[in-house]
């Protein structure tokens, strides 16, 4: 992915310190990287802490970015790498926002379906909020910003058929593990 003009000019005026080539990157991209944010973290005061400490990353090193991958996958591993550090100075586990089942809910639905899937929803946010960072990294970046395998890849550091390999393991780890939370209800 080849950068458009107007962001190539962006970034060289970050480099060179104009302040309006900065706002106007923040601007830009302020959206995209709160929302993976709390995405991932599932509380607003994180995330903006996440977006914070990814937008001081982004200035500190927009030097760095040297323009063999595209900005996009540059920025994501900022956002990977930010949340990564939040997870570790923390230390605790986070939910995933609401709305990760949305991607799969039909039009048309009964209040009974609302209700059941509003417990689905629960229980596969205490699920996946149980997964080791990477994985749970993985499964919001694909399924929330829909990025392909081999941008995850490239965000990552590790081919696409790693991503394809590790995404299914994490699917039969979240199979597993729903369908015991689902028999112990059952009982």
């Amino acid at each position: 992915m080849v950068l458009e003009e107007t962001d190539r000019e962006v970034i060289e005026g970050c480099r060179r310190g104009e302040s309006e080539a900065f706002r106007a990157l923040f601007e830009r991209y302020k959206d995209k990287v709160y929302t993976i944010a709390l995405r991932y973290s599932g509380d607003v005061s994180v995330a903006q802490d996440i977006a914070q400490e990814t937008f001081l990353k982004l200035f500190a090193g927009i030097g760095s970015f040297r323009g063999h991958s595209s900005f996009d996958s540059w920025l994501y591993r900022l956002i990977v790498n930010s949340c990564f550090d939040q997870k570790r100075k923390t230390r605790r586990l986070t939910p995933l926002i609401d709305g990760f089942l949305d991607l799969i809910q039909a039009p048309g639905t009964s209040a009974l379906d609302d209700v059941m899937r509003a417990e689905m929803s629960n229980r596969l946010r205490s699920v996946v909020a149980g997964l080791p960072p990477e994985e749970r990294m993985l499964i919001v970046l694909r399924y929330t910003q829909g990025l392909s395998y081999e941008e995850l890849g490239e965000i990552m550091g590790c081919s696409s058929g790693t991503i394809g390999s590790r995404l299914n393991r994490i699917h039969k780890a979240l199979e597993k593990r729903l369908l015991r939370l689902a028999g112990r209800n059952c009982v």
